[in-house]
């Protein structure tokens, strides 16, 4: 265990660096300067000037080996080129809580809404709410999360009134961003848990168990779930880290300055700063997530070799 966390720790400057050098090259061909957009900062002439030569945007290889030295050495992400007086580090603190609250509720509520409708397909296969669930998960799955967030948000925001829009005020503004992230999860998770289950239900020690007087609710929850829930485990990691981190278009919809937001805007304005710090934290916390599952793969079945 300890080896297996040790080896992925040291494995992270590597994985951030490939990170880095892809992120880096694409965001600097991309045309454009984020000193001279009509609706950026529009800093004089003579400061501009300033800029360029301070930070070497018109060296990319300079402006490299500053920013990793920055970033390695004081853990400055550096300043954000298109607002005023905002340092990236600043803004990611800030806007990580936000995304991460929002993805920390995703997970949950995909958790219970897709087990749920796991445990209820393997019990009563082809029954009402069997198809009921397989229904709710296939238009999880089929509806992109612009579209499900703007339902979502004109009802309960619009018609109904029942939560603020576009606001982050109250503990109910997390819940509609929150359910319009975890509905794909959650799809997913209802089928590897249907799934599982159908093919751990047949399986030789759970014939033994119900041969020794068991019901099939007690099978399941004492026995079965917790091995079809290893599948479950593999696609938390990744799922977590991307609800966590924030999804663009979920942000965007709903007005939540997160770290998704600023990652959108830093693209459309070409600024590498924020850019740049965004994705480190984001790839960051993919590593930290895959970690933590593969430990949690052990603890759930001692059985698996790390």
């Amino acid at each position: 265990m300890i080896r297996l966390i040790t080896s992925r720790l040291l494995q992270l400057p590597l994985i951030l660096a490939v990170v880095f050098t892809v992120t880096f090259v694409l965001a600097w061909i991309v045309p454009g300067d984020p000193l001279s957009r009509p609706d950026g900062r529009r800093p004089s002439p003579e400061i501009e000037a300033a800029m360029k030569r301070q930070y070497n945007l018109d060296n990319p290889w300079r402006f490299a080996g500053q920013y990793i030295t920055n970033v390695a050495t004081k853990g400055d992400f550096g300043p954000s080129l298109q607002y005023l007086d905002q340092r990236v580090g600043r803004m990611i603190a800030e806007g990580l809580p936000v995304s991460a609250t929002v993805g920390g509720v995703a997970i949950a509520m995909a958790l219970v809404i897709g087990v749920g409708v796991g445990v209820i397909g393997a019990l009563r296969p082809g029954s009402v709410l069997d198809m009921a669930g397989l229904v709710v998960a296939l238009i999880g799955v089929s509806l992109p999360t612009f579209v499900t967030g703007a339902i979502l948000l004109m009802v309960f925001s619009v018609w109904l009134n029942w939560v603020n829009a576009g606001a982050w005020e109250h503990w109910t503004d997390v819940l509609l961003p929150a359910l319009t992230l975890s509905l794909a999860p959650a799809a997913y998770i209802a089928r590897l848990i249907r799934l599982g289950l159908a093919d751990v239900m047949s399986s030789d020690f759970v014939r033994t168990a119900r041969a020794k007087g068991l019901s099939d609710p007690q099978v399941l929850f004492r026995h079965a779930l917790k091995v079809a829930f290893l599948p479950v485990l593999s696609f938390l990691g990744p799922a977590a880290a991307v609800t966590m981190t924030g999804s663009f278009v979920v942000e965007r919809i709903f007005n939540l300055h997160g770290i998704g937001q600023h990652f959108v805007d830093a693209v459309k304005n070409k600024d590498q700063f924020l850019l740049l710090g965004v994705v480190l934290v984001y790839a960051t916390m993919l590593i930290v997530f895959n970690l933590i599952v593969d430990v949690a793969y052990a603890w759930v079945d001692p059985r698996i070799e790390l």
